[in-house]
């Protein structure tokens, strides 16, 4: 007997899924703005436009298509794409229709609860399709056909990995593609009831791409070839000049323009959301930093940024003036250099709270790579070379490296860290802003700054 597949009924349960999500983050927010905040807020303008844009958005961007194989940060991605314009699509109907009835703390507090509630249920799509996958069922029934090395490795890509759903209905091995008999290919590929068709051929003759090709579309199978690179610490992409498909490799991951989008406006925002409410703690600490020790407030260095273009960074002063009249030199425990108050703030890591004022002006980012000196970099990249693949970013107020491996005192601590900070370069997401984010708050509480 055939396995089951569920795959028609997927996306419809997605999408309704997502509705439901969404009316439970109302309802939550709803309760909790009546019972603090406001007992005579409206409810039911905001649920009608809260559906209604949500359903539009959704059919638009079909965030509720979970493609194969499974990779839950790039549906994610595609998720928060979608309550970034639902977002901005409510708030300008709120605006020109004056809607002025609708609560805006509701509206934040929708969004905080909507947000986490979503990340929750497509992890749990996500896990119960890959056990219902790897027990067999939804499954695609797939065709491969090529060369022999070429279907062989793919076959056991397949194998090794039940999670991705395929099931290989048959297996052919062809050296020449011209000599295929295509009329029995097709109705192989009718009879079996298959859904992907993956050729690997080094060479393809013109005819027979066209031929294969227009019968997918005219049988609703999905024509996929399959190029004999092997990829491991590269990444990939299509770029078409005319008819001719080239594929360009890179080392570096590229990020697109919505992924920049989201992450400078999630920097903004995050910024602001720091700065603008802490503004009494900015002050508190600058007229503690002026009166604990002769010198600035502020303290000024310059690094280096994104394509080695340097900016200069902020930080409250912590260390006594001229603590560098020797030459370049990285903090270490009990550093002499360091004032009684500085130890305070660095512990606490209160001091790079000016570098938020970097991140506005686009020198740095939130979350990524620490920016270090040249005097630092060009040691580094001579120990470790990859270092060049993180100076593609924008540099981080907090990084994955720091709040995993903690500060380094020297070359080989700081290569040491350049490795976490290579495993963020492959992982940006928004699951690991946060991520880094909350453990950067974790360190600051326990004190385990330098």
């Amino acid at each position: 007997m055939a396995p089951i597949r569920y795959s028609k009924l997927l996306k419809p349960f997605t999408f309704v899924s997502d509705l439901v999500m969404l009316n439970l983050a109302i309802t939550i927010s709803s309760y909790f703005v009546f019972r603090y905040y406001s007992s005579e807020i409206q409810m039911d303008n905001f649920f009608l436009l809260a559906n209604l844009t949500w359903i539009t958005i959704s059919s638009l961007t079909k965030n509720y298509y979970i493609d194969r194989p499974l990779v839950l940060r790039q549906n994610l991605s595609s998720f928060f794409t979608s309550v970034a314009y639902h977002l901005m699509l409510v708030l300008s109907i709120i605006y020109f229709f004056k809607f002025f009835d609708i609560s805006r703390t509701q509206i934040i507090f929708t969004y905080l609860v909507f947000v986490p509630l979503m990340v929750v249920e497509r992890s749990l799509i996500f896990a119960v399709l890959d056990s219902i996958r790897m027990r067999g069922f939804n499954n695609k029934q797939i065709l491969i056909i090529g060369t022999p090395d070429a279907t062989v490795k793919l076959k056991n890509t397949f194998y090794n990995h039940p999670e991705y759903g395929y099931e290989i209905n048959q297996a052919l091995f062809e050296d020449i593609s011209n000599d295929i008999d295509l009329p029995r290919l097709f109705e192989r590929i009718i009879d079996g009831k298959i859904r992907e068709v993956f050729v690997c051929y080094k060479a393809l003759e013109p005819s027979f791409v066209e031929q294969i090709v227009d019968f997918g579309d005219h049988h609703n199978v999905a024509i996929k070839f399959v190029s004999d690179l092997v990829l491991e610490n590269n990444t990939a992409k299509v770029v078409n000049y005319g008819n001719l498909p080239v594929i360009q490799l890179s080392h570096n991951p590229e990020m697109s323009f919505k992924v920049k989008a989201f992450k400078r406006s999630f920097d903004v925002l995050f910024s602001l959301f720091v700065m603008i409410p802490g503004c009494p703690v900015f002050i508190m600490l600058a007229i503690v930093t002026k009166f604990t020790s002769k010198g600035p407030v502020f303290y000024s260095q310059e690094r280096i940024g994104k394509n080695g273009k340097p900016f200069k960074i902020y930080k409250f002063r912590s260390m006594r003036v001229n603590a560098e009249a020797a030459g370049p030199q990285l903090s270490k425990d009990n550093d002499p250099r360091i004032t009684k108050w500085g130890r305070v703030i660095r512990k606490s890591r209160l001091d790079e709270l000016p570098q938020f004022w970097n991140v506005l002006k686009g020198d740095m980012s939130v979350v990524g790579p620490r920016p270090e000196r040249q005097y630092f970099i060009d040691q580094l990249i001579q120990r470790s070379p990859n270092y060049k693949k993180l100076m593609k970013l924008k540099p981080g107020l907090t990084s994955m490296g720091q709040v995993n491996y903690g500060y380094a005192e020297n070359l080989d601590q700081m290569c040491d860290r350049v490795d976490h900070d290579l495993v963020y370069l492959n992982n940006m997401n928004f699951n690991n802003e946060m991520s880094v984010i909350l453990k950067t708050i974790k360190v600051m509480a326990q004190l385990k700054g330098k």
